[in-house]
């Protein structure tokens, strides 16, 4: 055994102090490049189809290595033109490459997690509006967002369900188009930012008087329907 390998058996196994810090800064960074992933995604999808290939992984690690090493001159300027294989030949100790492929991994299985939100979100945005629509073509009635069974009664003085809900819509010009609108505008909104569910209730305002409003706890999305 010559002495690089000596040095290498040594290290192997062990963990290198970056290790927790780069995959952390590598974790936050994709998820705060959501947007621009599943934009990626939109584009790739329109051009070839779904795609299994990472998106964006490569180039968070590349960005979070540049980062790191900048703060720690001790660290390599490893990434190559070839990417992180290239990387992966200079790296010396710690077994390095078998803990690149495991923050890799993680970064990869996280971005197909975030592709699976976004088909979970088209599908709940297409089946409500579907369904929406659908109470709309039988007799120009809108299903209850809140109860999802009843249909709801709009008219100049007010918006109600055997559910419960009930909105004073005097003076504001109110029908089943117009609600209908303001529905799809506000799930669309949310869906822009966020890929949970959102859910529908009615809430008092200020002054004591019922809105119909739309929240989402995973990203604190609130706003007012009607």
């Amino acid at each position: 055994m010559d002495a690089l390998q000596r040095h290498r058996s040594l290290y192997k196994g062990t963990t290198p102090p970056w290790k927790e810090t780069y995959r952390k800064r590598c974790v936050e960074r994709l998820k705060n490049s959501r947007s621009r992933l599943l934009e990626k995604y939109r584009q790739m999808s329109d051009c070839t189809g779904d795609s299994k290939s990472s998106l964006l992984v490569q180039e968070v690690m590349e960005m979070e290595w540049n980062a790191l090493q900048s703060a720690n001159q001790s660290l390599p300027s490893l990434w190559g033109k070839d990417g992180i294989k290239d990387m992966y030949s200079d790296m010396q100790e710690y077994d390095e490459q078998a803990i690149l492929e495991e923050i890799q991994q993680e970064l990869m299985s996280q971005e197909r997690s975030i592709i699976e939100e976004y088909h979970k979100s088209q599908q709940y945005e297409e089946r409500y509006l579907n369904v929406v629509v659908d109470g709309m073509e039988e007799e120009g009635k809108l299903i209850c967002p809140v109860c999802h069974v009843n249909n709801l009664t709009v008219n100049s003085h007010f918006t109600s369900c055997p559910c419960g809900l009930y909105i004073n819509t005097m003076g504001r010009n109110i029908t089943p188009e117009v609600l209908q609108r303001l529905l799809e505008a506000r799930v669309t909104e949310h869906m822009e930012d966020c890929l949970q569910n959102p859910v529908f209730s009615v809430a008092s305002n200020m002054e004591g008087s019922p809105n119909l409003m739309i929240s989402c706890k995973a990203c604190d999305y609130l706003s007012v329907v009607l």
